[in-house]
């Protein structure tokens, strides 16, 4: 453990589940930022945290901190780690990573420019069913893995004010929640070498639902569902020749699976056992990437970030979704 200081920009519920995992996994936690003194303070008297900023500025600029965890939504992400970028600082940033590729090239461009790491949080690549599933493909035990389906299904908020609505807050179901499966099918299958995209749209112009088919290099298929006004199953399945995983509810989060032949016979049954949520194990990739002095990411290059956030730019253009502002310069 390289023992990095980390510094949390934002204090918002994704914040405190972050919080509370780092210190489950007795990481080095010196510092919040918020947008006022009072939240920052209310944040670290929860979390014993030694430095409470009232302004993101503040928090970058804090000597005592090496690396940021971004918690904002994602409409600002772009902004926030730029902002601690230029102030030297290594960036931890929420998923999705950005609103669109232009934005996350332009924090990749700059990360590389000053040496520092840039990493996206999607703390479900670093799980330790995750592992195991990407050992499983690995050793062959599923033979040629043929499809991959999987779905991210809420019931959440209709307010058309909520952030979830809003297209001004980079709204809908696939940036928020899409994000999970599209990320989780790259991981197991690679760059899509085709997308198909349908959505419904609510009256906000935001999408509700996105359904997406996409074939890969091997030839391999995938299927991904995103809801925010349904609830559904959550769960996912990498199907091979020769045997299939499948993962239980709720699968982007610790949870269990089982390796099942073609017969019904199961070969293999895991059981999570992580403390917390799990996302301090992103934390611990980010120590030992800095520390390694290799400052990209293996589990998740900033690159793979990048090009998901492509992906998710063509599903946005399929189904006619576009965020105020885009075309603009991002830089």
């Amino acid at each position: 453990m390289t023992g990095l200081r980390w510094g949390i920009l934002a204090t918002g519920g994704i914040a405190g589940a972050f919080a509370s995992d780092l210190r489950t996994a007795g990481l080095d936690l010196v510092a919040v930022g918020s947008r006022s003194q009072e939240s920052a303070d209310a944040f670290a008297a929860r979390f014993d945290i030694a430095h409470a900023h009232p302004s993101y500025e503040a928090l970058v600029a804090d000597p005592d901190i090496d690396i940021i965890y971004v918690s904002t939504p994602h409409p600002m992400h772009h902004e926030n780690a730029r902002l601690a970028l230029e102030a030297g600082k290594h960036v931890l940033v929420e998923k999705a990573f950005t609103l669109n590729r232009a934005q996350a090239e332009d924090l990749q461009r700059l990360a590389a420019e000053r040496g520092l790491l840039a990493m996206e949080a999607m703390w479900t690549r670093y799980l330790p069913h995750m592992a195991r599933i990407r050992e499983i493909i690995a050793a062959g035990m599923l033979g040629e893995v043929r499809a991959v389906s999987a779905d991210h299904t809420q019931l959440l908020s209709s307010d058309p004010e909520h952030r979830l609505n809003a297209l001004e807050l980079g709204g809908g179901a696939l940036l928020d929640l899409g994000i999970y499966p599209i990320s989780f099918v790259w991981d197991i299958l690679g760059a899509p070498t085709g997308i198909q995209a349908v959505a419904r749209l609510v009256e906000t112009g935001a999408d509700a639902e996105v359904a997406t088919v996409m074939t890969h290099a091997s030839g391999a298929v995938s299927t991904t569902l995103s809801s925010s006004r349904a609830a559904g199953p959550n769960v996912a399945s990498i199907i091979g020749t020769q045997a299939r995983i499948d993962i239980d509810t709720v699968w982007y989060t610790p949870t269990t699976f089982r390796v099942v032949l073609p017969d019904g016979t199961v070969v293999e049954e895991y059981a999570s056992d992580v403390d917390g949520r799990g996302m301090q194990f992103q934390a611990l990739a980010a120590e030992r990437l800095v520390g390694d002095g290799t400052v990209e990411g293996d589990i998740l290059p900033v690159a793979e970030s990048v090009a998901i956030m492509g992906t998710l730019d063509e599903i946005r253009a399929q189904i006619g979704v576009r965020y105020p502002g885009e075309g603009q310069s991002n830089g």
